[in-house]
């Protein structure tokens, strides 16, 4: 008996280490579109590559003889992608490697998470507070109109130092909605609608309920149906329009200067009739600015070069909004993508002499000049990346930016 037991020990030597290796399965090699100081969200569809589980992977960044693990996420929404932050490099290198690894993944879950409570969805970071999407009806001021009221729209939009971008409920428009997506003029059924001004009570947008919610080590969001009620001439509101708008936060642990917020919102007509968003100075996703930002602590810079003075009515695929608040600064970036429709989108910025004080208002509006046809049957996608930073940004920088989000980098996919 003794004569078997040298073998199984060897083999039991031999074995074990084995186990623990690491199996390259693929390499990644990726060219950026554009040299940029922010981390580039980059995903790649999982299974043509591999079937093995998600979490029997680990995802390497290789530099020369340098290896190191690399925070990932894989969707399931269609099909399984695979998703990961390529930081930026002091050295602007565009070209980068990664490898795919068959060994149990070491690293935490991030650092981004969600709390759901009965009125609200918050992403936070590190406990932080960074989007608030709220799904109760928010009710007006004593004394204003009820009409006001409505749900499904983002307040507080914070800055990673924790100050309120938004506002909601403001005297002068109490149905302005911190960060939110109505149209001011849509012909349905023969009708002109206006889902915007609540106060004519002829159309409104309510939160319906949550598609999904996601969580992980790249991003945190989730996606809800949001109807576009015609309440004129009606006993009961009819909805015209559906809308799936989903938000996805973006950001790296070590990051505490900014984080990314890719927002995408799909419109299909309810019914048998068209829905035509007809031509007005705004509507569309429109950003009603924090009351501590005014013509003077505060500036608009358009991809084309335009202060607050002439922005407005201009085109542009990207829009600054940064300012002083309290002792701090905030900044945002508002980029448009290239297959969104009237791309690049007409802006409108509020004049620097509104209300005395030149309060901020922001706002893409893709039928300012031109109406938009939405057909039974057919969807159409708005696609938008809004960079919220506590640092003041440089046009050259939304530039970079802009150019990450508007592009996909170019793969090379290296299977063993």
């Amino acid at each position: 008996m003794n004569k078997f037991k040298q073998p199984i020990v060897l083999f039991l030597f031999i074995s074990f280490p084995i186990m623990g290796m690491a199996q390259k399965i693929a390499t990644l090699e990726i060219e950026l579109p554009a040299v940029s100081t922010f981390a580039y969200p980059v995903s790649i569809p999982l299974d043509p590559i591999t079937h093995l589980s998600d979490s029997m992977l680990t995802l390497m960044e290789v530099a020369g003889e340098d290896r190191r693990e690399v925070p990932f996420q894989i969707d399931h929404i269609q099909g399984r992608t695979l998703y990961w932050l390529v930081k930026p490099m002091k050295s602007g290198e565009r070209k980068r490697s990664f490898e795919i690894h068959k060994k149990q993944n070491t690293l935490d879950s991030g650092s981004l998470s969600i709390d759901q409570t009965d009125k609200a969805l918050i992403i936070k970071k590190s406990g932080k507070d960074l989007w608030q999407y709220n799904h109760a009806i928010a009710y007006p001021p004593e004394g204003a109109d009820p009409a006001y009221a409505r749900s499904g729209f983002v307040h507080p939009m914070w800055s990673p130092t924790g100050k309120s971008l938004t506002r909601i409920q403001p005297p002068d428009h109490y149905h302005h909605y911190g960060l939110w997506n109505p149209w001011t003029r849509a012909e349905f059924k023969g009708e002109t609608i206006d889902f915007w001004n609540l106060k004519e009570k002829q159309g409104t947008v309510r939160f319906a309920n949550f598609v999904s919610r996601t969580e992980g080590a790249v991003f945190a969001g989730y996606k809800v149906l949001h109807e576009h009620l015609v309440l004129q001439n009606r006993t009961e509101p009819e909805i015209a329009m559906r809308e799936v708008q989903g938000t996805r936060i973006f950001a790296l642990d070590e990051e505490e200067d900014y984080y990314l917020a890719d927002i995408s919102i799909l419109l299909n007509p309810a019914t048998d009739h068209p829905v035509i968003l007809k031509e007005y100075r705004y509507g569309s996703l429109g950003w009603r600015a924090t009351e501590k930002w005014d013509r003077t602590n505060s500036e608009v810079i358009t991809s084309e070069g335009l202060d607050r003075k002439s922005a407005d009515g201009s085109l542009a695929r990207w829009c600054i909004v940064q300012g002083e608040i309290d002792e701090d600064y905030a900044a945002v970036v508002m980029m448009s993508y290239p297959a969104n429709y009237n791309h690049p989108e007409p802006l409108r910025i509020w004049p620097e002499d509104i209300y005395d004080r030149g309060d901020m208002y922001a706002n893409f509006a893709p039928t300012k000049n031109m109406d938009w046809d939405l057909h039974p049957g057919k969807t159409y996608l708005l696609t938008y990346r809004f960079l919220v930073s506590s640092k003041k940004i440089s046009p050259e920088e939304a530039e970079a930016a802009w150019q990450q989000f508007a592009h996909e980098p170019k793969i090379t996919i290296h299977k063993e």
